[in-house]
């Protein structure tokens, strides 16, 4: 079943690799500002929480990629344009309230690396890109941080995954209710957990 999802997911790709290439593009540039941001306030700790923790919200981003496999496998013309028809999908308001589920994952993950930074290598923030990695690479509080960092972060992505993984695209493709596609994703993940 993995191999054949994931031959579906090239087929989707191949079929509409610019439209695609297109969303992805963005998705990646709105991961570009949030780096420069980080950056430019003070916030270098988070650079790295920033960067992969944005792949916490990556299903809500790709939603509309989900719209447009769906509408592929029932025959219908795709475009670009035609990610943003998942607005108009039923189940919108669970499928908007699970965003904000991801966001508030997302939000916590963030609050939980900065105590882990300020509990290892803080509260003396270097502000410089290179004082900021030896101390992350080269100390013991350095990598101290980074093994409970990624502990941590494995935690919040697999709480992330656990959430969303069927529950958007079984909110894209059915009116049912939050609950059902929540608890159903959980039960998928459980139950297949070396596939997942």
């Amino acid at each position: 079943d993995v191999w054949r999802s994931l031959g579906q997911g090239v087929g989707d790709f191949e079929a509409y690799r610019s439209d695609v290439i297109f969303l992805c593009a963005t998705y990646a540039l709105v991961g570009l500002v949030i780096a420069r941001l980080a950056l430019g306030g003070n916030l270098l700790p988070l650079l790295f929480p920033l960067a992969s923790g944005f792949a916490i919200i990556g299903p809500l981003a790709a939603v509309g990629l989900y719209e447009m496999s769906r509408r592929r496998e029932q025959g219908a013309s795709v475009s670009w344009i035609n990610a943003f028809d998942v607005l108009k999908a039923p189940a919108i308001g669970q499928i908007a309230v699970l965003g904000l589920v991801l966001i508030a994952v997302f939000l916590t993950w963030l609050g939980a690396a900065w105590l882990i930074f300020d509990h290892t290598l803080g509260p003396n923030i270097p502000t410089a890109p290179g004082p900021f990695l030896h101390s992350v690479f080269f100390t013991s509080a350095g990598r101290i941080m980074l093994v409970a960092g990624i502990a941590v972060g494995f935690c919040f992505a697999l709480l992330a995954m656990m959430l969303s993984v069927v529950a958007f695209p079984l909110l894209v493709d059915r009116d049912i209710g939050l609950d059902t596609a929540i608890k159903t994703s959980f039960r998928a993940v459980i139950e297949n957990p070396q596939p997942m």
